[in-house]
């Protein structure tokens, strides 16, 4: 199986198609349907704007022999870039290559999949976003890589033997339970200290510190402190990721950091693109604010941005903070990395955070918006961001018991952090998502296509122009169904009738079913039945369908039948994506 990760990596799908047209002697559509059986296309942009796309001159000028090699039109190969290949004013897109040449689609998140349904809900007009063939595999992080050797050290005594090969294991992570408040203080003493001390190295350095000026430094490591609840922001530099939402009211957030009973200190690092002005211009804005009397040492922009430290924040921190515009972050995997070691979350409700988020073990804003104006809505953020900091999170750190010196609230949100949060966003949950969702089931379809010389492989693609051929030309003789906008009633059973000339074809290769639909407060049609009808009737190519459906509950629905073609060699609906509603 070819796992395509994003859409700029689609034309490995070309090049598969060539070489089973000139090697294994198929037809461009026969070996589409290989390519595709043996494809994964992982997307991981949740906004439209994103998915690269590019003018069809570029594409001539670089790619203009292919169709010869592929023993198609030009149009043709267009079309898998594109809805509609004859318009040549349309966009070639990566992603709709991607998803065109692959089997199946999938988000890095469970949010991110329906995202990612809605994004590509034009190229099956006949579908209900909800309906489409992409699902989720949520991203994971590699515990190795990301924890502290403090917390190895620790999680080897309590995690169990097996762990160090099964580290997906969820019961091993819950070994964290049987840590003792003392060394769990401890190490995240230990590692905010090693956190600090790297922070000023790296202020240290005229060849990477060209943010501050040498006093301003000075004033900077004196004002540092590993006492102080800190709180880190650091990722790449894009705009939905509203890195500057925390200064959106200076004079509160002058009260959380310098308040006497309970301070904050908050480091930011990043980088942005090289040509992303604006996520540049987030960077000098927040820069210019930390120099300010009030803020220098209380906020500061990390220089040097690099994996080492990356590692040193997501282990050295107190919480991890995350705030991106809704529903914009695909997935996220910082606030994953700092988990594992213990480092509470606090983030919108958005990416990896949503299957993520357990009271106890970090804080969140609302998954849905208030305001469609996203200035009044960064208002509200900002507004519960600062609440959240001065009523839970910095009470809970400080919250400190006189006789041992340690917070014992704090400490058992960490041991939750990291039996209930970290041990669900692992490489190895995530890979083993893959295998069991995608990789296993879909080698086992390719060897069926592929075996006997490829003779399902020629089967499917020759009816599937049988099909295509014939489509059009399908005639509704007669149509039977209850009102547009009907009301179900257990005891009423309901009944529809279809009668159909399908030429050529198979009763068997036309399915026909009845859906029935409700909307939610947005609009949004939402499935909630679908019966299919069954052949009761054949006579010289006219067909008639019939189905009685019994309701189990009552309500108003949105009801309406469809046809499509059917053949259980087909992975789903959308490998071959005609329908027509009636």
């Amino acid at each position: 199986v070819y796992h395509c990760n994003e859409g700029h990596a689609a034309f490995i799908g070309l090049e598969r198609l060539r070489e089973y047209i000139q090697n294994d002697n198929l037809d461009f559509p026969e070996a589409l349907e290989v390519v595709r059986a043996s494809s994964l296309f992982t997307t991981h942009t949740p906004v439209p704007a994103g998915h690269d796309a590019f003018d069809e001159g570029l594409l001539r000028k670089y790619i203009g022999h292919y169709p010869q090699r592929l023993k198609i039109d030009w149009e043709t190969m267009m079309g898998l870039g594109k809805i509609n290949g004859a318009d040549v004013n349309e966009k070639f897109s990566m992603s709709i290559l991607a998803a065109n040449i692959s089997q199946n689609v999938n988000g890095v998140s469970m949010l991110h999949g329906k995202v990612s349904q809605d994004i590509f809900s034009n190229m099956y007009p006949g579908y209900l976003p909800e309906e489409l063939h992409v699902s989720y595999v949520t991203n994971g992080v590699h515990y190795p890589t990301w924890t502290a050797k403090e917390w190895k050290a620790i999680h080897a005594k309590v995690f169990g033997p097996e762990f160090q090969t099964h580290h997906y294991d969820k019961k091993c992570f819950e070994g964290i339970y049987k840590v003792s408040d003392a060394d769990i203080w401890n190490t995240r003493k230990t590692l905010k200290k090693t956190l600090i001390d790297a922070v000023k190295e790296k202020l240290s350095d005229p060849a990477i510190s060209n943010h501050y000026s040498p006093s301003q430094v000075v004033t900077i490591k004196e004002t540092l402190r590993d006492d102080v609840l800190t709180i880190g922001f650091a990722r790449r530099f894009a705009t939905y990721k509203r890195a500057t939402l925390l200064f959106s009211d200076l004079d509160r957030l002058d009260a959380i950091v310098n308040n006497p009973e309970m301070p904050v200190q908050f480091f930011f690092a990043g980088k942005a693109h090289p040509a992303d002005k604006a996520g540049q211009d987030l960077i000098r804005q927040i820069v210019e604010i930390s120099k300010q009397d009030r803020f220098i040492g209380k906020i500061v922009f990390i220089p040097g941005y690099d994996i080492s430290l990356a590692k040193r924040l997501v282990q050295g921190v107190d919480v991890w903070l995350n705030n991106p515009t809704r529903p914009q972050e695909a997935s996220g995997t910082s606030g994953e990395k700092a988990a594992m070691n213990g480092v509470m979350h606090f983030s919108v409700l958005d990416g990896w955070w949503v299957e993520g988020y357990k009271p106890g073990a970090g804080w969140a804003l609302p998954l849905e918006r208030t305001y469609d104006d996203q200035g009044y809505q960064n208002e509200l953020d900002a507004a519960t961001i600062y609440t959240t900091i001065e009523n839970e999170i910095a009470p809970l750190y400080y919250d400190i018991d006189k006789t041992t010196g340690r917070a014992e609230g704090w400490i058992e949100c960490v041991r939750n952090t990291v039996a209930q949060v970290a041990c669900n966003f692992t490489t190895n949950r995530m890979l083993t998502d893959y295998v069991n969702q995608y990789y296993a089931p879909q080698s086992v379809r390719v060897g069926s296509l592929v075996a006997d010389n490829y003779k399902v492989a020629r089967e499917i693609a020759a009816w599937k122009k049988h099909v295509r051929k014939e489509w059009n030309d399908i005639a509704v003789v007669s149509y039977t169904q209850p009102d547009s906008a009907y009301e179900l009633s257990p005891s009423k059973e309901l009944k529809a009738e279809v009668v159909l000339n399908i030429g050529s074809l198979n009763p068997e290769d036309i399915g026909v079913e009845m859906l029935f639909a409700t909307s939610d407060n947005k609009g949004k049609l939402h499935i909630q039945n679908k019966t299919d009808f069954q052949v009761v009737e054949v006579h010289d190519g006219v067909v008639k369908y019939q189905a009685s459906i019994l309701p189990e509950r009552t309500g108003m629905y949105q009801v309406a039948t469809r046809i499509y073609p059917k053949n259980p060699l087909l992975p789903h609906r959308q490998d071959f994506g005609l329908v027509r509603w009636l």
